[in-house]
């Protein structure tokens, strides 16, 4: 593989972006079509049900594609789900040379789609600096292998680690900069997820204003609710704000209010709860994955992003750091929860990305425990 192969690997990146919002619980895929040195056609997988990338850029092409190379950022598809192979049409075209990023995760394809193009006599090569096209897909990797949501841990907080002053004010600790970022990474995510403190106090309505009328009504909005307080009058509910409303409770929630709120439409999830009555997040998980909830977008309290680690369940941070010192041992801390004893036990942050957005940083960071 040379530079100019690397060049075009790499434009699959911005086209795979295109799908996001739109596919989960699929892969985020990009395919650039190249005959003589020249682009002649790409596609990115639209939605989910859609035509894959490559199907879309074989369709897109207004000449003929044999002898041509094919890139694209995952390994293609050897099964019929909602669409037939795409290995077949790559093949059937008269592709000679497909260059990938990096495997399918998916065991069902791991290798096949590699090796059905290989044995149809398809020059197949796969990228050696693959991380860029596995970081593409974080979420569909931990989704399809462990069976179980991507979750991000996101906050905007002062520099000294405080979400809210001692009166409990919050509005505005970061810039609007870092406001915009963070709707823009609602966008990302299956599910958003609050604790109840924070429908509560805040009474948030956990939109995404960037999301147009032809994508689908998510980022899904989950509370985490043990003892089953939301008000049925929240702005969570509200019709500015259409995405669906879940709630993961207890068996001491109120069988009348599950009741009710099911005749509104909410899907109730009742959960197990530990020796501190609050809902087990890693038995919630499995039932997000069981509702193909492939990523999860945490933006709650101190005790929610506390509970996030504790429980390990946290893969990715990101935090909004504004240049300011709130102070005060009454004001509230961004990570609540039990926290460790022994700082060998300390979450690590690794992979550090930062991002100047106006004043603010945003610190972004893979979890490892």
């Amino acid at each position: 593989m040379n530079d100019l192969d690397l060049k075009f690997l790499k434009m699959t990146i911005p086209l795979a972006k295109k799908g996001l919002g739109r596919v989960s619980p699929n892969p985020l895929v990009g395919s650039v079509i190249v005959k003589s040195g020249k682009i002649i056609s790409t596609g990115y997988h639209k939605y989910c049900g859609g035509d894959h990338a490559e199907i879309n850029a074989i369709k897109k092409a207004k000449q003929s594609l044999r002898g041509a190379m094919l890139y694209v950022n995952l390994e293609p598809c050897v099964h019929f789900g909602h669409t037939p192979p795409c290995s077949d049409a790559i093949i059937k075209a008269g592709i000679k040379r497909v260059v990938i990023g990096h495997r399918d995760p998916n065991p069902i394809i791991r290798g096949k789609g590699i090796r059905k193009l290989v044995k149809a006599g398809v020059l197949v090569e796969i990228c050696e600096q693959a991380q860029a096209f596995e970081d593409l897909n974080e979420i569909f990797i931990k989704y399809i292998t462990l069976k179980t949501p991507f979750v991000c841990v996101k906050t905007g907080q002062s520099l000294d680690g405080k979400i809210a002053a001692s009166s409990g004010q919050s509005k505005w600790i970061t810039s609007k900069a870092s406001r915009n970022r963070a709707q823009y990474l609602r966008k990302k995510y299956d599910c958003i997820m609050v604790g109840i403190n924070t429908i509560l106090k805040d009474n948030p309505y956990l939109s995404c204003r960037y999301r147009n009328k032809l994508e689908p009504d998510i980022p899904i909005k989950l509370i985490i609710d043990s003892q089953l307080r939301t008000p049925f009058n929240a702005n969570i509910f509200s019709k500015l704000s259409p995405a669906p409303v879940m709630i993961a409770t207890t068996k001491a929630a109120s069988l009348e209010k599950i009741s009710q709120f099911n005749n509104m439409g909410v899907d109730i999830l009742i959960c197990p709860h530990g020796k501190t009555k609050k809902v087990d997040l890693k038995y919630l998980m499995n039932q997000l994955y069981k509702h193909e909830i492939s990523s999860v977008l945490v933006e709650g309290g101190a005790q929610i992003n506390g509970a996030c680690f504790d429980d390990k369940i946290a893969d990715k941070i990101s935090f909004f750091t504004a240049p300011k010192i709130i102070g005060g041992e009454n004001a509230i801390n961004s990570i609540g929860g039990e926290g460790i004893s022994n700082l060998q036990k300390a979450v690590i942050i690794d992979k550090i990305k930062i991002t100047k957005l106006d004043k603010d940083l945003l610190i972004e960071g893979k979890v490892k425990y």
